[in-house]
C-alpha cells in the first residue's frame, strides 16, 4: 500500500489461498494478487512449479525489479528467485529471519552445490543483526543491506498516561508458539514478581493466540499465576491500542526475533521495551534508550524488577519513547527501498 501511494506499480505473487479465492488473480486495496497455490497438507504455502507459474505471471505482466521476501525457509521464495533469473529480471532479496545454527550451514550447503549468490542478486535483512549472519554464513556474499520494516508511528501514538504504583502492567503481543518462548516468558514474570516481592505487583496482558494457548494457560494454572497473567486472545489494531494505553512496559521474549514489528508498535505509542540483547528489536531498541536489553531470561527478570522498582527510570524511558519517533517510518523506510532498487537495477 505505501509503494502504490509513492507512485510505484505493485503485483504481489504469492503461494498462499486467498478468504475468496483460493488460486488465481484477485485485487484487493487496487493491488493485484496472483496466488500460485497447490492444494497440500496443511495449506503449506508451497507450489512443486513454483519457477514455471512464477515465470508465466511475470511473462504475462512484465516488471522493472522484483523484490522477493524470504523467511529461514520459504520454498515459494526461493523458486522464484529462480524465475527471475531465468527471465534476467534484477532481483532483490530480503530476508525476515535470523539464520541460526541449522540455516547457516544448510544455505551454506546450497550455495557450493548451486552458486545462487553469484545469480546477480542483491541481498538485504531487515536488521543489522540478521545481516551480520547471513554474511557470515556466505563470505563470498556481496554488501548485504538493511531495509527494515516500516510502520506509521502516529497511528500508534497515545495519550500521556498516570502510572499505577501499586502495579507494573506488563503487554506482549505474538503468536502463542515455542518459537516465541510463551512459557519461557511467564517464567520470567513469575521470577521477576519473586525478585520485587509483593508491592509492586506485575500484570501481564499476553495479546495472540496460537497452538501453545493450552499449554501456556495450563502453565499459569499450574503455578498459580492466575493474578499475573491474563490472555486477551487475538485483537485487531485498535484493540492492541487499547492494552498498550493501559499498559507501562512491552515485554519481548523471543530469541529468534530479526526485527519484531510488534515491539517497534509499543515503542512508537510510548511504551519502554524489554528485550533479548541477540535479536533485531536492537535495531530500534537501545539499552536505557527506548528501554531494557537482556543478555538472558534472568536479565529480563531484573529488567522488570528494575522499572518495577524504580519510577523515575520508567518514567524517562515513557517520555523518550514518546517524543521520539522511530527512524523506521515509512517515509524513511521507502527511500531505502528506492535506493536499494537502484543499486539492484544497476549490478553488473
Amino acid at each position: 500500500m505505501q509503494q502504490v501511494a509513492a507512485g510505484h506499480d505493485v503485483r504481489i505473487l504469492t503461494a498462499t489461498p486467498g478468504t475468496h479465492i483460493r488460486s488465481g488473480v484477485e485485487v484487493i486495496d487496487g493491488i493485484p494478487i496472483s496466488r500460485i497455490t497447490a492444494r497440500l497438507p496443511g495449506d503449506l504455502p508451497i507450489h512443486p512449479r513454483t519457477r514455471h507459474h512464477v515465470v508465466q505471471a511475470l511473462r504475462e505482466h512484465p516488471v522493472d525489479i522484483v523484490h522477493v521476501h524470504v523467511g529461514v525457509i520459504s520454498p515459494f521464495a526461493w523458486g522464484a528467485i529462480r524465475a527471475a533469473r531465468e527471465l534476467s529480471i534484477p532481483t532483490l532479496v530480503t530476508v525476515h529471519g535470523i539464520w541460526g545454527p541449522i540455516a547457516s550451514p544448510g544455505y551454506r550447503l546450497s550455495d557450493v552445490v548451486s552458486k545462487w549468490s553469484k545469480w546477480g542478486v542483491q541481498v538485504s535483512a531487515v536488521s543489522d543483526i540478521a545481516a551480520s549472519k547471513i554474511a557470515a554464513a556466505l563470505p563470498g556474499l556481496q554488501d548485504v543491506l538493511i531495509l527494515p520494516n516500516g510502520i506509521d508511528p502516529a497511528s500508534w501514538k497515545l495519550p500521556a498516561r498516570n502510572h499505577d504504583a501499586a502495579t507494573l502492567n506488563l503487554v506482549t503481543v505474538m503468536r502463542l508458539a515455542p518459537r516465541k518462548r510463551t512459557l519461557p516468558l511467564l517464567k520470567i514474570i513469575q521470577a521477576a514478581q519473586d525478585r520485587i516481592g509483593t508491592n509492586p505487583h506485575l500484570l501481564l496482558r499476553l495479546v495472540g493466540d496460537g497452538p501453545e494457548r493450552s499449554r501456556a494457560e495450563s502453565f499459569v494454572r499450574q503455578h498459580d499465576l492466575g493474578s499475573l497473567v491474563s490472555f486477551t486472545g487475538r485483537l485487531d489494531h485498535g484493540g492492541i491500542r487499547e492494552v498498550f494505553a493501559m499498559s507501562d512496559v512491552y515485554v519481548q521474549p523471543s530469541i529468534k526475533e530479526s526485527f519484531g514489528l510488534a515491539a517497534l508498535e509499543a515503542r512508537s505509542s510510548g511504551l519502554p521495551v524489554i528485550a533479548r540483547s541477540q535479536t533485531g528489536t536492537t535495531q530500534f531498541i537501545r539499552d536505557r534508550c527506548e528501554g531494557l536489553l537482556a543478555a538472558t531470561d534472568s536479565g529480563m527478570a531484573d529488567a522488570i524488577a528494575t522499572l518495577a522498582k524504580d519510577r523515575a527510570l520508567l518514567a524517562q524511558l515513557t517520555e523518550h519513547n514518546r517524543e521520539n519517533a522511530p527512524e523506521q517510518s515509512w517515509p524513511r523506510v521507502l527511500i531505502r527501498v528506492d535506493e536499494a532498487y537502484a543499486r539492484t537495477l544497476h549490478l553488473d
